[in-house]
């Protein structure tokens, strides 16, 4: 080998360094590019909801002029209290309810053996391929029959069970060691008790994913609310802003639709903001189930 072919040899290396050194930046690049145009939307909600409704359309997120009379009149101006508080109550006792009987149905489902399980839990998976469009005019059926229009029950019970919660309970249910329940049987602990105080622990970050999850859903819900409230009285958060559009038809409309929304985002924030360490976890074991 030559000593100019010797000579070159470092540099090759030192090109090939450096050009592994900028590739490295590539994907947090990529990254950061997807996080600004996540978050941009709701910059710009927030900078709506702090101007005055004949600046909403000027160039620029903040105006020089901020006032917070934007959120003073939708409390003023529309029940939006109620709202918040009809919202908190449905996707509380959904959630409730769908971490409750799901976990059940997964553990039954997960370790128990008997004739037509596996018939059942495909009849229960079968049930996501459903639109949800195509189960609203029976569920609004029922509601009639039942004098359901326009109440809490209502709104809350085609929420109340969730098939995909039986799905993931049971996958996670079925990774707990059968010798850990088969000494607690031994022990004389009952089924209830071996459910509650030793499988759900040992799955909390599937039922802490669940859990927000379900609280999401049912907050952000829209279609079943507002076929069936009737009244200001009933409406959820998501069919009030609505109420905004439909109503007010000037700018006014825009500004008070961005500062409810603002406003409604606050408890779901504060929800993962709670339960962050375990959504990330069970979001990461559920990759690897």
């Amino acid at each position: 080998m030559s000593v100019q072919a010797i000579s070159a040899l470092p540099r090759r290396n030192v090109k090939a360094a450096s050009r592994r050194g900028s590739l490295r930046w590539l994907p947090y690049m990529i990254l950061g590019l997807g996080a600004v145009l996540m978050i941009f939307p709701f910059l710009w909600m927030v900078s709506t909801s702090l101007k005055e409704p004949q600046h909403i359309f000027t160039l620029g997120l903040f105006s020089t002029t901020i006032t917070w009379n934007n959120y003073i009149e939708v409390f003023t101006k529309s029940p939006f209290s109620t709202w918040l508080l009809n919202s908190l109550i449905v996707a509380a006792i959904t959630t409730v309810s769908v971490c409750f009987f799901d976990s059940i149905i997964g553990y039954v489902l997960a370790k128990f053996q008997f004739h037509g399980k596996k018939l059942i839990f495909i009849g229960i998976l079968s049930t996501l391929m459903v639109p949800t469009e195509m189960l609203i005019i029976p569920w609004y059926i029922l509601s009639v029959k039942l004098n359901w229009v326009d109440t809490y029950w209502g709104i809350l019970f085609p929420g109340l069970i969730s098939a995909f919660g039986i799905f993931l309970m049971k996958q996670f249910m079925e990774s707990v060691p059968e010798d850990l329940l088969d000494a607690a049987r031994m022990d004389g602990m009952s089924e209830w008790g071996i459910l509650f105080k030793i499988a759900v622990p040992l799955v909390q970050p599937a039922l802490a994913t669940l859990f927000i999850l379900s609280f999401l859903g049912n907050w952000n819900a829209f279609i079943w609310p507002l076929i069936v409230s009737m009244t200001e009285e009933r409406m959820t958060v998501p069919v009030g802003l609505s109420f905004f559009s439909s109503e007010l038809k000037d700018t006014a409309g825009w500004v008070l639709i961005m500062t409810g929304a603002c406003v409604s985002v606050v408890p779901l924030i504060l929800v993962f903001l709670i339960f962050q360490k375990q959504i990330i976890r069970g979001v990461a074991l559920t990759g690897i189930k």
